[in-house]
């Protein structure tokens, strides 16, 4: 008898493990096969709250996860390409999309589907050895998995005969279904149930099969489902706790969503319950006294009027919430309040603490990639600052603050040399993953850019040393090469400012025209300063010791040049 409880217990959690398996497989495939154009699509339907949630609902339903398309969200904000608003738009659209999960798995619980897998395996299989249709087998599987868990699922609780089972009806019935303290209860134990698994589906099922096998009355069942909605939120906030203050704020906005819909819903719980069973048509006042063949028809009803309280409880709650968006953005800001530090005093207090990528809410690479990818639009731009400060520098006069100059472009040439590692880092662990080929060269051309990046900020360095040089010769700059000097730093700024533009835009809609023209003017302006340069020393115009540094700070612009051509050049596949 012992042996088979033991093997009860592993069918249950073997299933649950087919389950939560399957699920991820799905989602991984599904955001591989349309992961960029699910970007675009984020980034360009959500001209208002209503496109906005609409797209969630989209996006969430493709993809079959609410934490993909909140990490998508949360990458755009962070980016400047959605508002908060926006965003929180987008998650009451997500959290709508995933009631679709309780659907698909109420297809598995209401039906015996396990004997119809075995097929989708086989053609999932030949599928996958099909290099074009690679991520369709891998998707496949991915759903064969998921109902497979879920149809051992409902054949293992059928053998169990949980709704005849004296522990777990007496432990329920110990519990008054009226009673609002018991409502409470099951909602906390949803919720730590959720978190303790990682998995609101895995959960969803389990609840699933205890109220179709008649061993738990339908109140409790939807007290666990609402208590699943509180659970994944608090998971995606603990996630985000070393996030972003955008990702932190959006995370907030998720589980503030889900618990306002709680706290109304419990105001009206039995006759929404009541309503929604209505609908589907199952009748909660008959009990086993009333036979046992009529008692278990009655209660096969009920995964579905678990799926249809999920989706009728996230639209009845969108449908509330929508029209107070700038109310609720109001209340998240307040909560999550912003960083008052400023850009330059945090890339210059410490090591460098990278802005968009190692926040714990990365689940799936093909994500990660958009992340990293504002990563190296940040470093670029800080190399450009550091740029800045070169030419800072290069006019300076006080003693001072052109030694407290200095010393702030060493300090960025030590971030600039941090970044790359840490991105490259990040990349690396990214590349271990199942990849699309797409990503793969995305991947390539990210460790191009950062590493040509990273070349820009030697440069930048270089050039502050060699203005260090010219300013501790204690010789004055003729005015001539001081006005020369200034428009080569001009020219080479412009090429920076070019970089940041492509690297800001989407790949379709930049070309690398302008860069190459730039750099076509460096060079032109380097060769004729350098000549100029010779027939200056040549007729003593000024000494050969002040030539060479003269011509150092020239060849170092134009070695600039070359590296900002690289990086659009990689940015751009080229």
């Amino acid at each position: 008898m012992n042996n088979d409880i033991i093997i009860m217990v592993l069918r249950l959690l073997g299933s649950l493990a087919l389950l939560v398996f399957g699920m991820k497989t799905m989602s991984d495939t599904l955001q591989k096969m349309a992961g960029p154009q699910l970007r675009h699509i984020l980034g360009r339907m959500t001209t208002n709250r209503f496109t906005g949630m609409l797209t969630g609902i989209m996006v969430t339903a493709a993809v079959q996860s609410s934490t993909a398309t909140t990490v998508m969200t949360v990458s755009f904000v962070n980016a400047g390409l959605l508002t908060l608003a926006q965003a929180i738009s987008v998650i009451m659209g997500a959290n709508i999309g995933t009631t679709l999960t309780a659907w698909i798995m109420t297809v598995g619980v209401a039906f015996k589907i396990s004997d119809f897998v075995w097929p989708v395996f086989v053609i999932a299989l030949i599928l996958i050895y099909r290099k074009r249709h690679e991520n369709v087998g891998g998707f496949l599987f991915g759903l064969a998995f998921l109902l497979l868990g879920l149809g051992t699922l409902r054949d293992t609780g059928e053998a169990m005969h949980l709704g005849e089972q004296p522990v777990l009806l007496n432990f329920f019935s110990s519990f008054d279904p009226a009673s609002f303290s018991t409502t409470l209860i099951f909602l906390l134990i949803g919720s730590v149930l959720t978190m303790c698994v990682q998995s609101s589906a895995a959960v969803m099922a389990i609840t699933m099969i205890l109220c179709s096998s008649g061993a738990l009355p339908i109140y409790q069942g939807i007290a666990l489902v609402m208590g699943e909605n509180i659970g994944t939120t608090v998971t995606s906030n603990l996630a985000a706790l070393t996030a972003s203050t955008q990702a932190r704020r959006t995370a907030f906005a998720h589980m503030f969503f889900n618990v306002f819909g709680v706290c109304w819903i419990l105001l009206i719980f039995h006759p929404f319950i009541d309503w929604v069973c209505s609908l589907v048509g199952y009748d909660p006042t008959i009990t086993q006294e009333a036979g046992q063949a009529a008692f278990l028809a009655n209660a096969a009803k009920l995964s579905v009027v678990l799926a249809t309280f999920h989706t009728c409880f996230n639209v009845a709650n969108t449908s509330i919430l929508i029209w107070f968006i700038p109310q609720l953005e109001k209340i998240v800001c307040y909560v999550i309040k912003g960083k008052k530090k400023s850009e330059e005093e945090e890339d210059e207090d410490g090591p460098v603490r990278l802005k968009y990528i190692g926040a714990g809410l990365m689940k799936t690479p093909e994500i990660a990639v958009l992340q990293a990818q504002k990563e190296i639009t940040l470093f670029a731009t800080r190399m450009h600052r550091m740029y800045g400060m070169v030419q800072e520098l290069f006019d300076e006069k006080d003693k001072e603050r052109f030694e407290k100059t200095f010393e702030r472009i060493r300090k960025y040439e030590n971030i600039s040399d941090n970044m790359e590692i840490e991105i490259a880092r990040y990349l690396e662990e990214v590349s271990n993953a199942h990849l699309s080929d797409e990503t793969k060269q995305k991947i390539r051309s990210m460790m191009r850019q950062i590493s040509e990046i990273e070349s820009i900020g030697d440069a930048c360095y270089n050039l502050g040393r060699a203005i260090n040089r010219l300013h501790g010769s204690g010789k004055p700059l003729p005015e001539e090469l001081n006005v020369k000097l200034h428009g080569m730093l001009a020219l080479t700024d412009t090429s920076l400012a070019q970089m940041d533009h492509v690297l800001q835009s989407r790949r379709e809609d930049v070309t690398i025209d302008g860069t190459i023209r730039i750099e076509k003017d460096i060079n032109a302006m380097r060769d004729k300063l350098k000549s100029e340069n010779i027939s200056s020393v040549n007729e003593h115009q000024y000494d050969y010791a002040m030539g060479t540094m003269f011509t150092d700070i020239v060849s170092e612009c134009e070695k600039l040049g070359d590296y900002v051509v690289n990086v659009v050049q990689a940015r751009l596949g080229k």
